[in-house]
């Protein structure tokens, strides 16, 4: 998509999710296809009660989450054998290639959550991690 944006203010509101590699519903929000955006992305995403996306990662570059919304166990690192706990408030930083599965501890509640990157087409990188 060739977006002709310089110099403008541009307001994006999702209406309806996409679906992703990680299996997660997404609003796209900013990318370069939605704004032309060059060098980031910042999407929302969904995560059901008790759900979980696909364990991936993030080729060559960074995320940042903030939790809007709910309690997630993130698992991480090498076979996803380390975890932390986030709650509404958090921010949470992923380098690249660190392997990732976030999972809604809520049975009743969905998870809602921020996510930005340094990439602005955000989906063509991302990599299926096999659980062990």
């Amino acid at each position: 998509m060739n977006l002709d944006l310089k110099g403008r203010v541009v307001m994006v509101r999702p209406e309806e999710s996409i679906a992703t590699k990680q299996n997660l519903p997404y609003f796209v929000g900013i990318s370069q296809e939605t704004v032309g955006a060059k060098e980031l992305s910042m999407n929302m995403v969904v995560i059901p009660p008790g759900g979980s996306p696909k364990a991936h990662y993030h080729k060559d570059f960074e995320t940042a989450i903030y939790l809007l919304k709910g309690r997630v166990e993130t698992w991480f690192g090498k076979n996803l054998k380390e975890s932390m706990i986030n709650e509404e408030g958090d921010f949470v930083y992923i380098p690249p290639g660190v392997p990732h599965k976030p999972i809604n501890l809520s049975k009743t509640e969905t998870a809602l959550a921020i996510v930005s990157r340094n990439d602005p087409n955000e989906h063509e990188n991302v990599i299926a991690y096999e659980e062990n």
